[in-house]
C-alpha cells in the first residue's frame, strides 16, 4: 500500500464543516461534470462483485478450487471481496467506531492532525495540488501505519481514548491478511507464495480513513473521484451498510454490496 510522494498538498476547507452550515448549494468546487463519474453514468445490476472465502483458501482439500477462483477474479476484475478473513470482529468493530468517533470531534481537535503542506499524512483532503482543482466531498485521516520506523505519532490522535492501540492491531491484522492473500495470488499463477508477498515483507503501508458528510445536492458530487490505485494491494472495510463504493467493469459502474458477519 505504497504511496507516491508529494511535492504539494494544499489546504482546503473542511468538508464536515460546510455540511454543517445551512447551504443553499454547493460550492462550485465540489461540482462534478466528469463524464466517468458514478453519478453520471447508470450502473449495471446485473453485475456483482465476487466474493473469495479465505478459509477455503486455507483448506487443503477446497484450497484448489478456490485458486482457480481467486486467479479467475483477478484476471477479470482485479478486485473482490474476502470472506471469513481472519480479522476478530471485535476489533473490525473498533476501529470503525473510533473512526467515527474522531470525526465527531470539534474541527480545532481535529485540526491538531492537520496535513502540512507537501505532505498528503494527517487530517484534510488528498492530491489537491492547484487552487482551480477539483475536490471531493469528504475529509480523511491519512497515516502511515508500517513499518514501525516510518510512523509519525504527531498525526495519531490520542482521543477517542484507545485509537492509537485500536490502529496499531488493525494495521498488524491487514498486512497479515494481505500478505496471505499475495501468497494465494502467487500460487494461483503456479508460483511460490513468497513470490510476491516477499517484496511487501518490509512495505509501506497506510490507514485511510474517510468521512463522507450528508450533501444538498448528492446527484452532483462525488465522495471521492474515480481513480485507480497506484497501490500493490489495496484492502477496503466499509463503514456501515451505506451504499458507495463502485467497481468499473466492461463500460459500467457495479455498486459492492455490504457483506455481514466476518467479512
Amino acid at each position: 500500500m505504497a504511496l507516491l510522494s508529494l511535492q504539494r498538498n494544499l489546504p482546503v476547507p473542511s468538508v464536515q464543516e460546510l455540511a454543517s452550515e445551512p447551504l443553499d448549494a454547493v460550492p462550485s468546487r465540489y461540482l462534478r461534470d466528469d463524464v466517468d463519474d458514478p453519478v453520471s453514468n447508470p450502473c449495471n445490476p446485473f453485475l456483482q462483485i465476487p466474493t473469495v472465502d479465505m478459509s477455503k483458501l486455507l483448506d487443503a482439500e477446497s484450497q484448489a478450487e478456490e485458486l482457480h477462483k481467486l486467479y479467475s477474479v483477478c484476471r477479470d476484475w482485479g478486485a473482490f471481496q474476502v470472506v471469513n478473513h481472519g480479522v476478530a470482529d471485535e476489533l473490525v468493530k473498533s476501529m470503525k467506531e473510533k473512526s467515527r468517533d474522531f470525526f465527531y470531534f470539534p474541527l480545532q481537535e481535529k485540526k491538531r492532525y492537520a496535513q502540512k503542506e507537501g505532505s498528503v499524512e494527517g487530517y484534510g483532503q488528498t492530491f489537491v495540488n492547484s487552487e482551480e482543482q477539483k475536490l471531493d466531498w469528504s475529509d480523511m485521516l491519512f497515516i502511515n501505519a508500517l513499518p514501525y520506523e516510518d510512523r509519525k505519532y504527531n498525526f495519531w490522535p490520542d482521543r477517542p481514548q484507545g485509537f492509537r492501540e485500536a490502529l496499531d492491531r488493525y494495521s498488524g491484522e491487514v498486512k497479515r491478511l494481505a500478505l496471505s492473500l499475495l501468497g494465494f495470488m502467487a500460487k494461483g499463477l503456479g508460483l511460490e507464495a513468497h513470490e510476491f508477498s516477499k517484496d511487501f515483507e518490509d512495505g509501506l503501508y497506510h490507514v485511510r480513513m474517510n468521512y463522507y458528510p450528508h450533501c444538498p445536492q448528492p446527484q452532483q458530487v462525488v465522495g471521492m473521484a474515480a481513480h485507480a490505485d497506484i497501490t500493490g494491494i489495496t484492502v477496503l472495510l466499509e463503514f456501515d451498510e451505506t451504499q458507495g463504493l463502485q467497481i468499473r467493469k466492461d463500460g459500467y459502474w457495479v455498486p459492492v454490496k455490504t457483506l455481514s458477519g466476518n467479512e
